[in-house]
């Protein structure tokens, strides 16, 4: 175990965008091109872990209105958390709000954020959407919507393009971004 004195801040690039916009495809695809090991962490991977009690919710037991508010801070709360030990992350998200974004702002502006955006044109969102068949229809349209109008970015990509090469292409951008970065501008602002 090493002491918190010497360890090194986690890096981490955020993907932002819209449900079924490739925002996985696209951490997979930085994953294999990253010279060093980043986590990939998401909401997905603890709602496939079953970390909520999903019988209990579906028997009604357990609201998830009333739920949400704490499991999404947890989610926020567990970034920085992760970075302070020395990861480096790439987090995939739906920023939904201003308010999210807000907290994000905050708690992340000890680290090196790089803030991409994940774009995809609607039509491909939806035809997406309908053939994983595991979300809401309309929700992608919905996210596409709003999750976009709550910060700058560092760098954005259109997944119309396959996975390896948007991932060269934000490798690229990410080592030769400039600093400060959106992040470290939105809290300066804050």
């Amino acid at each position: 175990m090493s002491d918190d004195a010497t360890v090194r801040p986690g890096r981490i690039i955020l993907l932002n965008g819209a449900s079924s916009s490739g925002k996985s495809s696209l951490a997979l695809a930085l994953q294999r091109q990253l010279d060093e090991p980043f986590w990939h962490w998401s909401i997905d991977h603890l709602l496939a872990a079953r970390v909520l009690p999903h019988e209990r919710m579906a028997s009604g037991d357990f609201e998830w209105a009333r739920m949400r508010p704490a499991f999404f801070d947890g989610f926020h709360r567990s970034i920085p958390a992760l970075a302070a030990a020395g990861n480096d992350l790439i987090v995939e998200h739906i920023v939904e709000t201003s308010g999210w974004m807000q907290r994000l702002v905050k708690l992340l502006a000890p680290f090196d954020v790089f803030h991409v955006g994940v774009r995809c044109p609607v039509d491909e969102l939806e035809r997406r959407e309908r053939e994983r068949g595991d979300r809401r229809l309309g929700s992608a349209r919905e996210d596409d919507a709003t999750t976009h109008a709550f910060g700058a970015y560092d760098y954005e990509v259109r997944t119309t393009a396959p996975a390896d090469a948007l991932a060269a292409d934000v490798l690229r951008a990410w080592r030769a971004r400039s600093h400060p970065g959106s992040f470290a501008r939105m809290a300066a602002r804050a």
